[in-house]
Order: structure tokens, then sequence, then C-alpha cells
């Protein structure tokens, strides 16, 4: 976890390291607006509901009964509590955006505020962390996953819609909510369903 969160946190203040910077971290900055190529708002939106289709069709598919099942399961408990987390915690802070000002101090002002922290970065970590954990030590290469979090951090810094607290405040948030639903004995999403369980799809195909 640790990892995850060291690299992230490089690779997301590489840019503009140099530039002039405020917040609470002493690292916030607005970057240069950036809405082209990959950086683009369609291109964001794409990975952020693309991972929570590709989640929910992986879940249904493989079922609860296997290791890869689980974590399926386990990163959909993530992702929700992740998700509905990082809204209760951008009402409560109020932080103005960087496209709408340039003063990263700007909290509890207007209620249409909600910079803090970035419920994109939140919602694709708290995605990546459970598969991250549960195979790192089988297959390092799931380290590899590390690159969704920090693209969607600077994609969003890049739109001018999140300082860089905001990103790493995400970070934090969907690790930890990564890193509790694996430790549940069993994924609350899967007590909502019949018997508590679910047989996937795959094993009509056996």
């Amino acid at each position: 976890m640790k990892k995850l969160l060291l690299l992230s946190a490089i690779f997301l203040n590489l840019q503009l390291c140099l530039a002039d910077s405020s917040g609470f971290l002493g690292i916030d900055h607005k970057l240069p607006f950036d809405n082209s190529g990959i950086w683009s708002r369609d291109t964001q939106k794409s990975v952020e509901l693309g991972s929570a289709g590709l989640l929910v069709l992986g879940a249904l598919y493989e079922g609860s009964e296997s290791k890869l099942g689980k974590t399926y399961w386990q990163a959909i408990d993530a992702m929700v509590s992740a998700d509905v987390t990082a809204t209760i915690v951008k009402s409560v802070f109020k932080r103005q955006r960087p496209i709408d000002g340039n003063n990263p101090n700007a909290f509890y002002n207007n209620p249409n505020d909600k910079s803090f922290p970035s419920g994109e970065v939140t919602h694709i970590t708290a995605i990546v962390t459970p598969f991250i954990l549960n195979y790192k030590d089988e297959n390092p290469k799931v380290w590899g996953l590390v690159a969704l979090p920090a693209y969607v951090g600077i994609a969003r810094m890049k739109s001018q819609a999140h300082w860089q607290t905001d990103v790493l405040a995400g970070l934090a948030l969907g690790s930890g909510m990564g890193y509790l639903a694996i430790n549940r004995s069993v994924p609350w999403s899967l007590t909502l369903l019949p018997s508590g369980a679910v047989v996937g799809f795959k094993k009509n195909f056996n």
C-alpha cells in the first residue's frame, strides 16, 4: 500500500514542480488547461464509467467462488464505499476548484464548490487497490494498475478541476476503502443478493 501511494504521489507531482505552490501542504498550483487527446473530458469519463462497468461485468461473470471473483466483489464494495464517502467529504469541505479561481485555500464557502477530494481519483483507486493487494505477491505486474489512478489524477489537474492535494486525498481515500474491503470475510455487496452468494455466468459455459 505504501508503494502504491509513494509511486502515485511521485508521478503526479513531477509536473510543474518548480511552480509557485500553496495550499495546506504547500504543493497546490494550477496546471495549464488541457482538454486535448488523452486528457479530454470524454476520455476521463470513459475511464470512470468503463472501469465501473467492467467491474460489475467481471463480478457477475466470475461469481464469488474463486479468488478473482471475490476480488471483483471486494472492488465493488470499495468503489461504492469510496464514491459515497467522497461525495460526503466534498459537501463538508466545499473547496473551490482551480478553474473557478486560483486560491487553493478557499474552503467552506460555496456549496457548489466540491474540489476536495477528487471523486474520480478516489473511484479508480478504490477499484484497483483490491486487485493490487490480492495479487501483488503472485503477479507483481499487477502494480501496473497504478497507472490508472496516476492518469486520472493528472487528467483532472489538467482540466483544472482539482488541486494536487485533492488528488492525493483521493488516492488515500480510495486505497483505504480498498484495504478495508479485502479485510471483510464476505463482501457486503454479496449480502444484498439472494442467498448471499453468486455463481458466475462462466459456469454456464463449462
